[in-house]
């Protein structure tokens, strides 16, 4: 008998007790979930359509034919009028000269190729809140002008057309409909991967279709004798703009289809006989370093076995090779032209980077190691020394790139690397580049700036307007909605510390709300509150527990090799508690955080959805996401609850967790327009470095201490005492030495009498 239970009959704690039970249990630490997709999982029978032209049975409603939205032939769609037979004759794997076996349980037999009509996609996509538009090109508005980003919603057509293409409802259609290589789709079952996320239901069908279609041209190409380099009429790829919650499967994503492009583009060379450049293929770029060494990471597991090499940028490494180097260039790494006194194209620019793209000079011998992998990840900043010439302005070309990916492409388009990134999208000069833009925020400015590129590019290079497919997870800009959301408001910065306390170490009076219980990340705004905040815990856990050793500091004055090392002992469970800033607030998969602390308010709305998604990686829930503010943050608050306030809606499935009280945002001011970019830019003013270097008074203020003054002063004196006495000692020692080497180098007078 449950004696609580029974005493509890007639009350309303047995809710609550439940309501902690449930979240205690289920923990992101605890293991990954089935089912990884955050919507759509009470569908019923969606994953069984029926195959067209079947027989219908008794009793059963005739289906009605659904008018597609768009007349536009689309090949993202099924259509209805489409046959069966076709589609199976189009899902026949390739005979090339990449591995295409089969692999165990996959065949290319009707039974096993799902075709759904229109309106079985339509309600697929629905439910797992995906939205697909096709952009308008904008070709005939803006023939023979630069576009502008205001010219993107101005077009003729005013509503955008929405898609709805075949979902990816298994891995396991990625063969028997994609025709991927059976090589491939092995390594991502050996990964453990069965079911896509809705990020992956949508767009690896868009892309590996794309894939498809560009392996058919490149053959005609073949035929046609059209050879390394040739300009051909029909484009038949897309470039692909995706805004998807944090820790959705956004590396899997773009990885896949630009290995299954690399292994389609090998096996036609080697069915034809040619042998055209090998070298640097597909480019990805990523903010940090952690986060490229991440992917590197994930494309190595992905490409075992299948002969493609992938490799991050680092110091040393170069990609071209200069003209005295000896060796062919052409075959033994990237070669771009002008190095070799080419005929690179210098006339064509972009009008609105702003970039020269000139031909670079010859080059001397390069000392440093030859990148001879197909598909290559970096910083911006870093690739960007790698091709530039010995003037730093001009730029080498990227002919051979066939793929760009930009992760987390809202900062890499954000004025801190936006000259960077252009140059490197501007050095790709190949007219068969696609391009594909990854985060989980995406301001209408960066899509703008992003669609003006692309148009611009092909504008320059005289060539058609491609398509532009946007895919939207869910809502957009929003916090996911399996983890909780609390406010703490801490009114000073002891306050603030106090209540950090009492979230280590909760007891019996703390405030009601979900647990946060290790392992878990906390944020601050700057270094040196960061390293303060680690000195001030550094003795909070028992040392039966593990004591110091399980909470560490992690911020970018760090070295690469103890970064590297902090976060593998995190990954690893040795590390507790790790405070750090904005360095790991994106794209670092930590799967098994149970909680976010933002211990200083973020500086943007965009920074704390990607924070807390840090926690509910893959659909895991009971994670936890706390932000403790002061009244010097409550001009900037009210952001941060509008998220929290749309993630508790967004996620009704989930009984509207993080929903944030109404009373709240009627209280908090609106912050304006300038307080909004003086806070991105700066972050808090009282919580500065150089503004507590001006103010003493704000200086003690936001000190993260719980000493007294007392004490402090103590300390500082006893410092000082100790400075003063070595400084003493070496003066001493340096007078001795110096005296010293005086006597020594006096003649001898002789003896005295």
């Amino acid at each position: 008998m449950d004696i609580f239970k029974l005493l509890t009959r007639s009350t309303n704690i047995k809710n609550a007790a439940i309501a902690s039970s449930a979240s205690t249990s289920a923990l992101p630490s605890s293991g990954a979930r089935p089912n990884p997709q955050l919507f759509g999982n009470d569908v019923g029978d969606l994953y069984q359509p029926k195959l067209r032209g079947g027989k219908r049975k008794r009793g059963e409603p005739a289906a009605e034919s659904s008018n597609p939205i768009s007349e536009e032939p689309d090949i993202f769609v099924e259509k209805s009028s489409r046959k069966l037979g076709d589609a199976i004759s189009r899902c026949q794997p390739r005979s090339s000269g990449v591995a295409t076996g089969e692999v165990e349980g996959v065949g290319s037999s009707a039974s096993n190729i799902e075709i759904l009509d229109q309106e079985e996609c339509r309600r697929v996509l629905r439910s797992h809140k995906l939205k697909i538009t096709l952009l308008s090109s904008l070709e005939q508005n803006n023939k023979g002008r630069g576009v502008k980003a205001t010219d993107i919603f101005t077009s003729n057509e005013k509503t955008p057309t929405q898609l709805f293409p075949q979902p990816l409802t298994s891995f396991d259609q990625l063969q028997s409909r994609y025709k991927i290589a059976g090589r491939l789709l092995q390594n991502i079952r050996d990964q453990g991967y069965d079911l896509p996320t809705e990020v992956q239901l949508g767009s690896l069908p868009l892309l590996l279709e794309s894939n498809d279609a560009e392996s058919v041209e490149f053959k005609k190409t073949l035929k046609r004798d059209d050879i390394k380099g040739q300009k051909t009429k029909a484009q038949a790829g897309i470039d692909l703009l995706t805004v998807a919650p944090t820790g959705s499967g956004k590396t899997l994503s773009y990885l896949i289809p630009v290995l299954d492009g690399l292994l389609r583009e090998r096996g036609t060379q080697n069915n034809s006989g040619l042998d055209i450049e090998r070298g640097v293929r597909a480019i990805v770029i990523a903010p940090t370093k952690e986060l490229a060494n991440q992917i590197l990471n994930e494309a190595r597991k992905l490409a075992v076995g299948t002969g493609i090499k992938a490799t991050v940028m680092r110091k040393g490494m170069v990609i071209t090779k200069g003209p005295d180097t000896g060796g062919d260039s052409n075959r033994d790494c990237y070669h771009s032209h002008g190095l070799e006194g080419g005929s690179g194209d210098e006339s064509n620019s972009s009008a609105d980077d702003g970039l020269e793209k000139t031909r670079v000079k010859g080059r001397k011998k390069y000392g440093g190691q030859l990148v001879k992998a197909q598909v290559l990840i970096s910083t911006p900043l870093m690739l960007l020394h790698a091709v530039t010439g010995d003037d730093n302005d001009s730029i080498s070309t990227f002919d051979l790139v066939r793929y760009l990916v930009l992760d987390e492409a809202d900062v890499l388009l954000d004025p801190l690397f936006r000259s960077q990134t252009l140059g490197i999208w501007g050095a790709c000069r190949n007219p068969h580049l696609r391009v594909s833009l990854w985060s989980a925020t995406m301001g209408s400015s960066i899509e703008a700036l992003a669609q003006s590129v692309i148009l611009n590019r092909r504008q320059s290079l005289g060539l058609p307007a491609t398509k532009l497919i946007r895919l939207v997870v869910g809502l957009k800009d929003s916090a996911i909605p399996n983890i909780s959301h609390r406010l703490i408001y801490a009114a000073n910065e002891q306050g603030k510390l106090l209540a950090f306390r009492q979230l280590l170490h909760p007891t019996a009076s703390s405030d009601s709300g979900p647990s946060l219980r290790p392992p878990f990340l906390v944020f601050t705004q700057t270094i040196p509150r960061a390293v303060a905040l680690h000195s001030e815990l550094l003795y909070d856990i028992p040392a039966e527990a593990g004591g110091s050793s399980r909470i560490a500091v992690l911020h970018s004055d760090l070295s690469e090799s103890q970064r590297g090392c902090i976060m593998s002992r995190f990954r690893e469970g040795e590390i507790w508690v790790l405070i750090a800033t904005d360095l790991l607030a994106r794209g670092i998969d930590f799967r098994g955080v149970n909680g976010v602390v933002n211990y200083d308010v973020p500086n943007s709305s965009a920074a704390y959805i990607h924070r807390v998604g840090r926690t509910g990686r893959a659909g895991r829930d009971g994670g936890v996401a706390v932000t403790l503010y002061t009244k010097e943050d409550i001009p900037y608050i009210k952001s941060v609850a509008n998220i929290i306030a749309a993630s508790g809606k967004l996620g009704e499935s989930y009984g509207g967790r993080g929903d944030q009280q109404k009373w709240l945002l009627d209280v908090l001011p609106t912050p304006t327009k300038n307080d909004k970019k003086r806070l991105k830019r700066h972050g808090v003013e009282e919580r500065r470095a150089s503004m507590a270097m001006k103010d003493a008074k704000t200086a003690r203020k936001m000190r993260i201490s719980t000493r007294s003054g007392f004490d402090r002063r103590i300390e500082h004196n006893r410092n000082g005492a100790v400075r003063g006495r070595r400084q003493s000692t070496k003066h001493r020692v340096d007078q001795h030495s110096l005296h010293s080497a005086d006597h020594s180098e006096s003649e001898w007078d002789g003896f005295d009498d």
